[in-house]
């Protein structure tokens, strides 16, 4: 007795032999056309699942699983327009890089305690991160980069960045910066080519992180909520231009204090 196999193993069969039914099979006909289209993407899928993947040029057995909380990225070339008009990358004026994720490990595990902190970010999130962080690599072909879930400056979901779409990552503050006026308080007028390198550290905060986890697994509350006006070290934030408006990302930490409306 001849042992059953799947149908489209049997139609496949059917076809190459020149036949619609045979008593080796089963009697039920069988449409040749439809065994073909079946045969076909049974090998295209085969052939996804068998491609090689590469890393830095040489072959892996398998996609790449991140591990703890690493996170694999995919750069994206962002434009931005100077003064004069020319479009540059973002990453030529030393700005946070933005990267989409491919894949994301499930978090690491606290030292002391052993909660899982989760990551903040799945498989498809865009993500802002420091220009010089991560291990860079050539997976399949393709610059990536391998980042830690602390590098995250904040994260979205869709094409670019919106004030609607963006979050701040655990414990980062998103703040709208002030325009610092270029005259000292005596009211001697400085030099534009003086305040061109400096880094305002004044603004509103117009979003906050979720706050950093704890060994507990629960997140701190934030010491400072949106509409605030704040004072922050000089050189902390991370400068990011959202919708044509100069913003900073700061940590909680960073924050000095709360200043008067």
């Amino acid at each position: 007795m001849v042992p059953s196999r799947p149908t489209h193993y049997m139609a496949l069969f059917a076809v190459l032999a020149g036949i619609t039914s045979s008593s080796a099979f089963t009697s039920t006909s069988v449409n040749p056309q439809t065994a073909i289209r079946t045969s076909l993407s049974m090998s295209t899928v085969e052939g996804a699942l068998k491609k090689p993947c590469t890393l830095d040029g040489k072959k892996i057995r398998g996609p790449i699983t991140p591990l703890g909380n690493f996170v694999l990225v995919r750069t994206k070339d962002t434009l931005d327009a100077t003064d004069g008009g020319i479009l540059l990358p973002d990453q030529s004026q030393e700005r946070p890089t933005e990267g989409e994720v491919i894949a994301a490990g499930p978090g690491k595990l606290h030292p002391h305690t052993g909660v899982r902190i989760t990551n903040p970010v799945t498989t498809g999130d865009s993500v802002l991160f420091g220009k010089f962080d991560g291990h860079d690599m050539n997976y399949n072909e393709e610059a990536v980069t391998m980042i830690r879930d602390d590098d995250i400056l904040l994260h979205y979901k869709g094409v670019r960045m919106t004030m609607k779409n963006v979050n701040p990552c655990r414990d980062y503050v998103l703040v709208e910066l002030t325009e610092q006026k270029a005259e000292t308080s005596s009211g001697i007028v400085v030099a534009d080519s003086v305040m061109k390198d400096y880094q305002p550290c004044e603004g509103k905060v117009v979003k906050v992180g979720e706050g950093r986890m704890t060994s507990t697994g629960e997140f701190s509350e934030s010491p400072v909520k949106v509409g605030d006006l704040v004072k922050f070290k000089d050189y902390a934030g991370n400068g990011v231009k959202i919708e044509g408006t100069e913003h900073s990302l700061v940590r909680m930490v960073d924050i000095l204090c709360g200043l008067a409306a």
